[in-house]
């Protein structure tokens, strides 16, 4: 079976919501400028391209891949909606290549885009009263006392703490470290070839172009994370706060994927072949603890051993989640998010899956190439995991 490569992989910087330099930026303006982007990179003519695979969340339908495409020229693309939360653009990316692995599609964008400044108003019918409910949120599941639907803190972040046995001082040190990582993989220019400039309107209607990770802070240390005050004070030896959780952000991102055949042809230098993906489901009261259920069956059914495994991208939606994977699993700590991940960068929830990947490519390019798993826990009880080979 022919392999499937990543040819071309652009994401723009990843802002803070609402309060940040994509806060006036549409999610298809977002969309558009990497989908360009990524095809330019990849060297290929856009008559190639037979879809666009992306990843949205809370955007309140449509398909943003299609109107995205369009709006740059590519009337002959089609483009398709993927929503598996937090690990949308992983399944994007998984989906496309399984449409070229079956040979019915040669050439697909995958990625997705998250606009958490530009979040839709909902409105939902009361059954009783027939009246509009207004801000209304779709659930992620069924709640249940010990799972909120829309308060992820306790659902994702402090049952998993809970489950791990993590104190908060752990659950700080690692936010704090990712921090550390993020602002040295900024200053040494490790970001800048897979950024793609964007220009924007700040809140004064000045335009000016944004290309920096704006999330990351430099002057965050321990005492100010310790001084931060918890989430749900009314629950006892509740752990999680801002510092130990992601931020709320914007950012698009986009990757075309091919076969190592046509990339060979078009002349084309592969960022990382696509080896494999997957996911799973579980209790959504264990979202947190996801991680390790899904990457044992990706490698089961990749034929991997967890020691073939070089780097790893366990996303940060609570620092809990990846202290919790590394203790369950045994991982070394050094070889996971090593460039910073959700608690500096920011989790784009629509987008994150593929920045995690194209991180974790670059990564692996500047150690000289290996296995790596871009891995995370997804809304409603799911996880996502996808193996690349650089």
């Amino acid at each position: 079976m022919s392999s499937v490569v990543i040819i071309g992989a652009a994401r723009t910087a990843v802002g803070t919501a609402r309060k940040g330099s994509l806060a006036n930026t549409p999610p298809e303006q977002l969309a558009a400028t990497v989908l360009r982007a990524a095809a330019e990179r990849s060297g290929l003519p856009v008559e190639m391209i037979d879809d666009v695979v992306m990843a949205e969340s809370l955007m309140g339908g449509g398909a943003i891949a299609r109107s995205a495409a369009v709006s740059i020229g590519w009337t002959d693309v089609a483009g398709m909606a993927v929503n598996r939360h937090c690990a949308g653009s992983l399944t994007s990316t998984g989906i496309a290549a399984g449409a070229i692995l079956s040979g019915m599609e040669r050439v697909v964008v995958a990625g997705g885009v998250n606009a958490a400044s530009m979040m839709p108003r909902m409105q939902q019918r009361d059954p009783a009263t027939g009246e509009m409910i207004d801000w209304w949120m779709p659930a992620t599941h069924p709640e249940t006392p010990d799972a909120p639907a829309r308060d992820m803190s306790i659902t994702v972040g402090w049952n998993t703490a809970k489950a791990a046995g993590l104190t908060r001082e752990q659950q700080d040190a690692w936010a704090y470290r990712s921090h550390q990582r993020a602002v040295a993989a900024i200053d040494a220019g490790h970001f800048v070839d897979q950024i793609v400039p964007i220009t924007v309107t700040g809140p004064d209607g000045q335009s000016f172009e944004f290309k920096v990770d704006e999330h990351p802070r430099r002057d965050t240390t321990m005492e100010k994370l310790a001084s931060l005050k918890v989430l749900h004070p009314e629950i006892e030896g509740f752990s999680i706060t801002a510092g130990n959780a992601s931020g709320s952000n914007d950012a698009a991102v986009a990757m075309v994927l091919t076969t190592e055949e046509i990339a060979r042809a078009e002349g084309a230098t592969p960022l990382a072949r696509v080896l494999g993906w997957t996911s799973i489901g579980i209790d959504p009261a264990l979202t947190g603890l996801s991680v390790p259920k899904v990457v044992a069956k990706l490698l089961e059914r990749t034929g991997r051993k967890q020691s073939d495994i070089a780097l790893w991208e366990i996303n940060e939606a609570f620092a809990s989640v990846p202290v919790a994977a590394c203790k369950i699993m045994g991982l070394d700590e050094d070889t996971v998010n090593i460039s910073g991940s959700g608690c500096s960068i920011g989790h784009p929830v629509g987008a994150s899956g593929g920045r995690m990947i194209q991180t974790l490519a670059h990564d692996l390019r500047r150690r000289g190439g290996g296995l790596g798993i871009a891995t995370m826990c997804a809304g409603g009880g799911m996880g996502g995991a996808l193996l690349i080979e650089v």
